[in-house]
């Protein structure tokens, strides 16, 4: 059998288990669309960000339904959910938990702190100071979190959705670069259209749905391996690692990238693409990655990892435009 067939025939035996994991995809949908108006995209995110198994970095104005679609989505899962309201008097004990001396015993036990869960809403965790960063940051990493001198797991799966303000500067921490390239995504959630807008209206007049749990940690675990399991021709692994390798040498496609791009996406970055690629794939239904699944997800996954220049600051580019340009110029298979 030529290597052509076997290859037809793995991915019409994973065509099968997608077709069978669909529906149960779209259940998930229903759910979230019983409190959430719109905001396809962002949805969309969250479940590739689900089957990806990575954290993922929400970036909106206030009032978008950002913490709203997180713990809707909590709801929806048989999985334990913790949210933590970072303050700039946070301490990292607040997050990961602290050993409590008895006097009576004189011994310490250990209590845990709400990073101990399946989904961890971090909201406006741009308020947190550098040290309850670093406490996060081993958590996102490792999954674990170092109490004392003894180190804990994180139950399985895991996830952090944090939520930032990108207008209000006052009171907020820059996040380190190390634990901004932690994130999986960094979603830019804009604002409903009109439509959206009056019906977000009119439920308000409405009796409050009820969010119901119909997917399981293990179903979640099974749908993530049948995610790494997606079919990928050899050339789109290439057109992803030619994308990142293009970030970090701009000037082989323009003067003009050259001078925007101060600092390439990393190994990481490549990691994330083809993860998030092939859930992409997954939730429309497809079990092989085409070059489209990498286009629709790349701003998501490299906005963060692409570091600017002075220059291009100076001349009002933002990463996104930057990102376009480059997917732009390098050539599609």
């Amino acid at each position: 059998m030529s290597t052509s067939q076997l290859a037809q025939e793995r991915i019409a035996a994973l065509q099968e288990r997608v077709n069978q994991l669909k529906p149960r995809l779209d259940v998930i949908r229903t759910e979230l669309d019983k409190v959430v108006v719109g905001q396809r995209y962002m949805i969309d995110r969250l479940l590739i960000g689900l089957l990806a198994d990575g954290h993922l970095l929400l970036e909106g104005v206030p009032g978008l339904a950002k913490t709203t679609a997180v713990k809707t989505l909590a709801q929806a899962l048989h999985t334990t959910f913790s949210r933590v309201q970072f303050t700039p008097d946070l301490l990292p004990a607040d997050v990961i938990g602290t050993q409590i001396y008895d006097p009576r015993s004189g011994s310490f036990s250990t209590r845990r702190g709400p990073v101990f869960a399946n989904l961890l809403l971090a909201d406006e965790i741009n308020r947190a100071p550098a040290k309850v960063q670093s406490a996060l940051l081993e958590a996102m990493q490792e999954r674990q979190v170092t109490i004392g001198e003894a180190t804990y797991p994180l139950p399985r799966p895991f996830f952090v959705l944090a939520t930032q303000n990108p207008i209000e500067q006052e009171g907020t921490y820059p996040l380190p670069e190390a634990q901004v390239d932690r994130f999986l995504m960094k979603l830019r959630v804009g604002y409903p259209s009109r439509d959206e807008e009056r019906e977000i209206l009119r439920r308000a007049t409405q009796a409050e749905q009820v969010v119901e749990a119909v997917w399981s940690g293990q179903e979640l675990l099974a749908a993530q391996q049948l995610t790494k399991e997606l079919w990928m021709e050899d050339v789109v692994a290439d057109y992803i690692v030619d994308l990142v390798m293009a970030t970090r040498h701009p000037e082989r496609l323009s003067p003009e990238l050259a001078r925007a791009i101060q600092f390439g996406a990393s190994p990481r970055a490549t990691l994330a693409l083809s993860s998030c690629a092939r859930a992409h794939a997954l939730i429309n239904g497809r079990a092989f990655v085409t070059p489209d699944n990498v286009k629709a997800i790349g701003p998501d996954v490299l906005r963060h990892r692409v570091l600017l220049t002075y220059e291009a600051e100076a001349d009002d580019l933002d990463a996104d435009r930057v990102i376009k340009q480059v997917f732009e110029r390098v050539k599609t298979p």
